[in-house]
């Protein structure tokens, strides 16, 4: 059966149009401290250790009445040519992220004072076509704002002393960027943005998540190592797909319990836990190379109690034995080890070669459309109907749940409140049966579809209540 027509959004600002402003700076010097504040949430990871934010981390911002997708990126290190390959990377990410900015914030540790390192990046992001506001960080009272004077030397017209992680002068450095802002300062808040989608992209370590969340955007945003860990933090990136928003997070590697040891790890399987939280569809990244592992089926247990939609993007696929590529075989192996994820969807890519990447974004859309559906209740009621006459319920000591009526209560995802003469009657293999014919008979693969069940008096609770003066009215009518 055709799904209801989800209702057309009002027209909407993409988030591609924004005008973007990025932070950059030396390792910890403060920047994703002044990025949560600026978004107004913990979205990334802070932590005392220099080097923590690898990638490019991004979200919608607004201040001032002006609507901007912010972004956080890597410490710049002192040596121009790093022999570190991962800090090479972090380097030239950040730097690409300053050309591609509408306005920059030079973001230095005021206390540390001037260095080789804040002159070097001050002449060579001057240089470019964005204005570059010079903020000295860590000034957390009036008396070490005087500390700012020390940053005149390297050629800065002005130095904006502030502290991030007090609010500090924050105001005064953002009216001056949002100003520098090109377009109509008229520009939407963030309310008239279309709310994205939010995908989670999770997996266990080495699997090859950033490489699509590259694919998917079509470009190098975030840094691909066979070093496993290289992301550490849950990465935002925005994106637009068929004049649809889009929330992509990039996420650390989740490895079992046992195995996560250091405080940073912990810190890094944590958010990308809570990616989870914030995600609509978690992308499930899978090894293709090799067999499914448990930890697979357990994150994807993880995505599922928090009533995510689930789809298996199997990659490396083409790193498989030609002769083991068959990809009906793949499905019937998981289905048989792990029967609740066998209606999950499932898609076979290789980020590297960037082969079946462009069915990825179909099957999201399709995932969205049945995780926010809108079941018609007549048509609910025959499936329900149909069920029970096909397979009735089991008894329990001799008596057996009748089913009486069943309405969608919820949406993202689905929840099916079903009245019954006794729901602790119902077992939970038939529930489980009921569950199967909702989803086959609506499309729901991959949502997981809740059911409630509810005592038949508790559908009085769903009429209207009327007032004492109609009921009145009514016995008035009555006696005539």
């Amino acid at each position: 059966m055709r799904q209801r027509k989800l209702k057309e959004p009002a027209p909407v600002l993409a988030t591609a149009a924004l005008p973007v402003v990025a932070i950059v700076g030396r390792p910890n010097a403060g920047k994703s401290t002044l990025f949560n504040r600026l978004v107004r949430s913990q979205r990334a990871l802070v932590d005392e250790r220099p080097g923590v934010t690898r990638d490019r981390n991004e979200a919608v911002a607004q201040w001032g009445g002006r609507c901007f997708r912010l972004v956080d990126t890597g410490g710049v290190e002192a040596d121009e040519r790093p022999a570190d390959e991962l800090l090479a990377a972090v380097r030239t990410h950040t730097l690409r992220a300053s050309t591609e900015a509408d306005a920059i914030i030079l973001l230095v540790d005021g206390r540390a004072g001037a260095s080789a390192l804040e002159a070097g990046l001050w002449r060579r992001l001057r240089s470019g076509h964005a204005p570059v506001f010079f903020a000295a960080n860590k000034l957390d009272t009036a008396g070490l704002a005087d500390q700012a004077a020390d940053f005149f030397r390297l050629g800065v017209e002005r130095v904006y002393p502030m502290s991030a992680a007090h609010g500090r002068g924050v105001d005064e450095l953002m009216a001056e960027v949002v100003a520098a802002l090109p377009g109509d300062s008229a520009t939407p808040a963030v309310a008239a943005v279309d709310e994205p989608i939010a995908l989670a992209i999770v997996g266990r370590p080495n699997v090859g998540k950033s490489s699509l969340l590259n694919r998917l955007l079509g470009e190098e945003r975030a840094i691909v190592s066979p070093i496993p860990g290289t992301t550490r933090d849950a990465i935002d990136s925005l994106a637009t797909f068929n004049a649809r928003n889009y929330l992509l997070i990039d996420t650390a590697g989740i490895r079992r319990r046992p195995k996560v040891h250091e405080g940073l790890e912990r810190a890094s399987v944590a958010r990308a836990l809570r990616a989870l939280d914030r995600a609509e569809i978690a992308l499930l990244v899978i090894d293709g190379s090799e067999p499914l592992a448990e930890q697979d089926a357990r994150i994807a247990g993880y995505a599922w109690e928090r009533g995510r939609a689930l789809l298996f993007v199997v990659n490396k696929w083409d790193a498989r034995p030609k002769g083991e590529r068959e990809e009906r075989r793949f499905q019937e192996a998981l289905a048989w080890k792990y029967p609740t994820l066998a209606e999950v969807p499932m898609v076979f890519v290789s980020a590297l070669s960037g082969r079946g990447v462009d069915r990825v974004v179909p099957a999201v859309e399709a995932l969205a459309a049945a995780h926010r559906a809108q079941l018609p209740t007549p048509r609910v009621n025959q499936v329900l109907q149909a069920a029970t006459q096909a397979q009735a319920p089991p008894s329990v000591q001799g008596k057996r749940p009748v089913f009486y009526y069943a309405t969608q209560t919820g949406s993202a995802p689905p929840v099916l409140t079903i009245f019954t003469s006794a729901p602790r009657l119902v077992q939970p293999v038939y529930e489980r049966f009921l569950r199967n014919q909702f989803a086959a008979a609506f499309e729901l693969h991959g949502t997981p579809l809740q059911l409630r069940f509810r005592p038949r008096r508790e559908t009085q609770s769903l009429a209207p209540k009327r007032s004492a003066r109609a009921t009145r009215g009514d016995r008035g009518a009555r006696k005539h």
